[in-house]
Order: C-alpha cells, then structure tokens, then sequence
C-alpha cells in the first residue's frame, strides 16, 4: 500500500478525537519531520480536506460532501443482512431488523430460524427507545399511548421509563410475550456514524428457547453483530461500554 497515502489517512484520523490542530501538535502526534507533515497539511488544505484559520487546522468541507454522499447512498438492508445470516448461524434462532420510522418501528428484514418450531414475532421498540436522546424519549413517551397487544406489553408509562433505564445500563433488551403471546426476543441498538442509534437488531424465538443461559450465550453474539453493522454505518464510538 502506498506509504505517503497512509501517512495521510494517519494525519486525517488525528481530527478524529481533536476539533483543530496546529502543525507543532499534528508533528508531536504523528511523530514525523515538520516539513513532511506541513507539505501534506497544505495539500489538503489545497484539496479542501482541512481547512486553515489562523494557527490551527481544521477539518474542510470537501469531507462533509463525501460524509453526505456516503449516508445518502449506504444501504442499511444490504450492510446487515450477511451479518445477520452469520448470526442465525451461530444462534439457530431468527434475526430481525428494525429501523424508526417516524414514532414507529418498522420491520425491514428477517433471516428465519431452520428450526421445526417458529415464532411469527414483531419488532418492538424498546431497543431504539433505550439509547434515544432523554428528552426526544421524554416527548415519544408523553405523545404516545400504549396499547395492549399481548399478556406482557408493558402499558404503564412509568413501568416503561424504568424497564428502559435497566436497559439502557445493561445495554440489550429481553422481552416474554410482550408483543406476541409466547414468543421472546433479545435485541440490541445499531449506531450510524453520528452514533444514533437508527435501527435495533434482534434474535427472536419461543419463550421457551430463551431462558436465562439462552440469553446469556445470545447477548455477545448479538453485540458483535450489532457492532459489526455499526462500523459498516461508520460508527466510531464505544457502543454499550
């Protein structure tokens, strides 16, 4: 691979965590001679990939148009569905994903379990809600009535803001018969590069294939996936640590 292309990704990423760099910090960082690292500096510069002001560099616009471009044309669907094959694989259960839609959750795709005993189950929300900015979870709760739609859904708009303070702490949420009778599905949030988290990714089933030892051999299995996707949407941050 061509080293001076690599040195100047390695120049790009240091904006990564720093919102604006002067050439002494950017050397200091990168650990190379001044001169080289000012000559790409100024090319970029001259590309529109930084920009300048003053001492400092910064991040240029020419980034954001590619930025856009990238999230305009990535297709959730065709990111995740290899991984989620890779998932049912590994779980023998289906795997569902979701993305938001307005106050709604809406089903995009499933990979259905080989299983001789299925479950026809629908995708909550809870796995979006849990990592949503408090206060737009704040005004989805007070707009929202909840309706009952099997023996568990939880209807009790407080009970709610605790199940997903849980969730929130342990990073996944489990639900029994919540949204169809007998049924249970773990499910985890994907993060887009702005790390919102745009759609939830679950693995679903019997209640009966889902006890407490069920869950435990699901949950990293269904992190990783989850993670996976995200980094595919560009994704940076930590996820659920």
């Amino acid at each position: 691979m061509n080293k001076t292309v690599l040195k100047t990704k390695e120049l790009l990423d240091l904006f990564l965590d720093c919102e604006r760099l002067t050439l002494p910090e950017m050397v200091e960082r990168l650990q190379m001679p001044k001169t080289s690292v000012y000559r790409m500096a100024q090319s970029l510069v001259a590309l529109g990939f930084l920009q300048k002001r003053g001492d400092h560099y910064e991040l240029g616009l020419a980034l954001l148009t590619f930025g856009s471009l990238v999230a305009e044309r990535l297709d959730i669907r065709r990111v995740a569905l290899p991984v989620m094959e890779r998932l049912k694989e590994a779980t023998n259960e289906a795997v569902n994903l979701v993305i938001r839609d307005g106050d709604e959750a809406l089903y995009i795709e499933k990979v259905e379990t080989s299983e001789p005993v299925r479950v026809y189950t629908k995708v909550g929300r809870r796995a979006l809600l849990v990592f949503m900015d408090e206060k737009e979870q704040a005004r989805y709760l007070e707009r929202t009535k909840l309706v009952k739609i099997a023996k568990n859904t939880v209807t009790d708009k407080q009970a709610l803001r605790r199940q997903l303070e849980e969730d929130r702490k342990r990073g996944y949420t489990v639900s029994y018969s919540e949204l169809e009778n007998y049924s249970a599905a773990v499910a985890v949030p994907i993060f887009n590069h702005e790390g919102a988290a745009i759609a939830g990714l679950s693995v679903a089933g019997p209640e009966q294939r889902f006890l407490p030892n069920d869950v435990a051999r699901i949950v990293p299995l269904l992190r990783q996936a989850a993670m996976e996707i995200s980094r595919e949407l560009g994704f940076q941050g930590k996820g659920w640590q």
